[in-house]
């Protein structure tokens, strides 16, 4: 198994239309803030985004870009259904 996979999935809703989308692990959560969230901008999204690079390079655990991932969404007003 993946250790930076999550040990349970995120939903989140990816557009104003409804559309939504898993992420189970730190590698998917980077590349959704990288390229598809809403607002580039906001103290918990750049923590999310460093706090993704640091599991990715080993730093910290992959609970901890979890947590940073779903503050990052409700900072951004994300509809987000924790699993």
């Amino acid at each position: 198994m993946d250790p930076k996979r999550w040990s349970k999935p995120v939903t989140f809703e990816e557009d104003t239309r409804g559309g939504y989308r898993t992420i189970t692990s730190t590698g998917e959560a980077a590349r959704v803030l990288l390229t598809k969230w809403p607002i580039a901008k906001g103290r918990q999204y750049r923590r999310a985004r460093q706090v993704c690079l640091d599991v990715l390079e080993g730093k910290k655990p992959p609970s901890e870009a979890r947590r940073a991932f779903l503050d990052a969404a409700r900072e951004a007003d994300v509809f987000v259904r924790d699993q």
